[in-house]
């Protein structure tokens, strides 16, 4: 059992039989009260993350949560096919309502990580940066780039990021999943 000053960030526990991570914890204390765990938790099932307050009498139990290294393969219909990296022959596959708003960054044939709960898989974890081939741009005027602006981008999978005014069509960048925010160009088109 976890009480609630074992509740730091990245530890995994149950919340009202869901498992939830915590990423942020601080403590409280006003004057003629008992102290409270201020937290930032993410549902790990539907992706949301909620701010709670936990009180010292509280305990959690233990989330047993294990990573998986799969191949994401491709997607039809809404559904998402994987197979295991050493397996292709087994293969699964998870609806779009599960994987939610990083289905924007999956892209054919790369790997990442499953998160089982209870012998089930509930969700995905990509890799925090993965690089991207720019394949709409719109042009960047001669100048314009004096100002440090920036302009919106499709990427392979569909998605649209802001980047930098000199990213042109074609261009490799790299993007950070958790964020969804250009972190730098990886390759120039020829």
């Amino acid at each position: 059992m976890l009480s609630y000053s074992d509740l730091r960030p990245g530890v995994f526990f149950i919340l009202d039989g869901q498992p939830y991570e915590v990423l942020e914890f601080s403590f409280l204390r006003m004057q003629q009260r008992k102290p409270v765990a201020q937290t930032k938790i993410k549902n790990l099932i539907s992706g949301k993350i909620i701010s709670r307050n936990f009180q010292p009498n509280e305990t959690f139990q233990d989330a047993n949560i294990n990573y998986k290294d799969v191949k994401f393969l491709y997607n039809h219909r809404e559904k998402f096919v994987f197979c295991e990296i050493n397996d292709p022959s087994k293969r699964f596959e998870l609806e779009e309502s599960q994987i939610g708003e990083l289905n924007k960054f999956m892209k054919p044939n790369s790997e990442l990580e499953v998160i089982e709960f209870n012998n089930k898989i509930i969700n995905i974890a990509l890799p925090i940066k993965m690089d991207f081939k720019v394949i709409e741009a719109p042009p960047g005027i001669k100048g314009d780039t004096a100002q440090g602006g920036t302009k919106a981008v499709k990427i392979e999978t569909g998605a649209t990021i802001n980047v930098p005014l000199f990213i042109e069509e074609d261009d490799i960048i790299r993007v950070n999943t958790q964020t969804s925010l250009y972190t730098e160009r990886i390759e120039k088109s020829k």
